[in-house]
C-alpha cells in the first residue's frame, strides 16, 4: 500500500529576510529587478555546525555529484555524525569511501576541534564575523572562503561578502560591469550599497547565475 507523500515544508526566512529584499531594492537598480525576479526562497540552515563543515571538508575540489556520492558512504561509518564517532574511525575505512589521505586528516582535526572544545560552538551566537572566521580557519582545510559560507548558509549572517567566490565574481561582472571581469576593489564598491545586507544580495547574485537557490 502506497503511503502519501509528506508535505514539503515551507522555508522559513531569517528575520531580516523581507528588510533586507526592501533595503536592497530602494537602494541598487540591479537588486531591483533581480529580486522580483527571483523572489520565491531564501537563505536555509542545513544541518548542525559540525556536519555543514564536514561536508565542505568532502566537497573540496571535487564536483557536487561526486561529493555526495563520497558524503553518502562516509556518513554510513560512525554509528552518529558526530566528532567523538568519528574519531573513532580507521584511516582506511575512511579511504574506502573515496576520500583522500589529506582530507581524512582535515574530518579528524575538525572532529578533535569539536571534541575538544577548541570552536566555542555555544559563544558564536554573541560572537562577529571575524572572531568566527578566526576560530575556524585555525581547522586544517578551511580555509576564508568556506568560514564565510558557513557563516551564511548556517548562522545565517545577513552582511558576509565572499570575495574570493567565483559565483559572486561572474555573477557582478555580468550584472554590473557588462561582462568584463571585476576587481575586488570593484566588488566592494558594488557592495557599499548592499551593506548591512551583503549576504541576502550575493544570494540573489548566485540566483542570477543559477535559478535554483543556493544551499551549501
Amino acid at each position: 500500500m502506497a503511503t502519501a507523500a509528506l508535505p514539503v515544508p515551507t522555508p522559513v526566512p531569517p528575520e531580516y529576510w523581507v528588510e533586507a529584499c526592501r533595503h536592497l531594492m530602494k537602494r541598487d537598480r540591479v537588486m531591483k529587478k533581480l529580486i522580483p525576479q527571483y523572489g520565491a526562497g531564501c537563505l536555509q540552515s542545513r544541518g548542525d555546525a559540525f556536519v555543514t563543515l564536514a561536508r565542505s571538508i568532502v566537497g573540496q575540489q571535487i564536483s557536487v555529484k561526486a561529493a555526495q556520492s563520497v558524503w553518502d558512504r562516509f556518513e554510513q561509518l560512525p554509528k552518529k555524525m558526530v566528532p567523538a564517532q568519528v574519531l573513532k574511525l580507521k584511516v582506511d575505512d575512511m579511504r574506502a569511501t573515496g576520500l583522500s589521505a589529506r582530507k581524512v586528516e582535515y574530518l579528524v582535526d575538525l572532529a578533535l576541534h569539536f571534541a575538544d572544545r577548541r570552536v566555542r560552538v555555544n559563544d558564536w551566537p554573541g560572537m562577529d564575523d571575524e572572531a568566527i572566521i578566526a576560530e575556524l580557519v585555525a581547522i586544517r582545510g578551511i580555509g576564508r572562503w568556506t568560514a564565510e559560507m558557513f557563516l551564511i548558509f548556517h548562522l545565517m549572517r545577513p552582511n558576509v561578502l565572499p570575495l574570493d567566490d567565483i559565483g559572486l565574481q561572474n555573477g557582478i561582472s555580468q550584472a554590473y560591469f557588462s561582462g568584463e571581469p571585476v576587481s575586488r576593489s570593484e566588488i566592494r564598491e558594488v557592495a557599499t550599497t548592499w551593506a548591512p545586507f551583503c549576504s541576502v544580495a550575493t544570494w540573489y547574485i548566485w540566483r542570477s547565475l543559477d535559478p535554483l537557490p543556493v544551499s551549501y
